[in-house]
């Protein structure tokens, strides 16, 4: 297990690779600056840049998930995109405040993201800067500073519905709060606990689902079950995957 200790954030976040693939990222002398930053991702697409990874990663994105998917729906392969970038961040910084009690800037303009590799997302973060690891920081760090304008992106490009965004983040967020109960020690993984359920309680976030007594269930569904041979996941809105509308995918 992770032992707790609420100390400077150490410059390469070592304590978060204990946590499993989603938590650990890319620091310092390992981080690829060539790579896209997530501002350019949220941003629109640049016609000045020949790469596509560069001109538009977003998109790139979400072409390498459907792909990896088989889906010819691109409203499923944003949703499934977005549920695994949000993933990443969640775990990142509610990692890191449970078991530094201090939180790295993940400012957009700085963590640089590769759109074309596999899952989970490929984060790089030059140099860590420590912040505040309270619930307010977090909220301003992950949910203002990436998730409202990545969920801007993704809805001026398909459409996805906004609540399933919704659902999609607070999943994530209830996801990595889970794992560190599984693989931290109690008190970084109460830690945890008590920020995440602040953090669902949040405007952007209520809402989308509640904790039950056998962890928490989303009101919205993340459209998996539209992937070839995929379904419902384990905290669908749905027991089971309802039928197929026979129309054409939407754009």
């Amino acid at each position: 297990m992770v032992p707790l200790h609420l100390v400077d954030l150490d410059p390469r976040l070592t304590a978060l690779r204990a946590l499993g693939g989603f938590f650990a990222l890319r620091v310092g002398e390992d981080a690829d600056r060539r790579l896209p930053t997530l501002a350019q991702a949220y941003g629109p697409r640049r016609p000045d840049v020949q790469h596509a990874s560069a001109s538009d990663p977003l998109a790139v994105r979400v072409r390498r998930v459907a792909a990896a998917l088989r889906t010819q729906e691109p409203r499923v392969a944003a949703s499934v995109a977005h549920q695994g970038l949000a993933a990443r961040l969640w775990s990142v910084a509610l990692g890191c405040a449970a078991l530094y009690g201090a939180v790295p800037d993940l400012a957009p303009g700085t963590l640089r993201w590769d759109p074309e590799g596999s899952a989970p997302d490929d984060l790089h973060l030059p140099e860590v800067r420590p912040l505040p690891g309270d619930a307010a920081t977090v909220t301003a760090v992950v949910l203002r500073g990436h998730l409202e304008p990545l969920c801007a992106a993704l809805r001026a490009r398909h459409r996805v519905a906004p609540a399933l965004l919704r659902g999609n983040a607070a999943s994530a967020l209830a996801a990595a709060a889970r794992e560190i109960t599984r693989h931290a020690r109690p008190d970084a993984a109460a830690r945890a606990a008590r920020l995440s359920r602040d953090l669902l309680a949040h405007p952007l976030l209520s809402g989308a689902g509640g904790l039950t007594a056998t962890g928490f269930r989303r009101r919205s569904c993340c459209l998996y079950y539209r992937v070839p041979g995929g379904g419902v996941c384990g905290d669908c809105c749905f027991e089971r995957p309802p039928r197929s509308s026979p129309r054409a995918p939407s754009a």
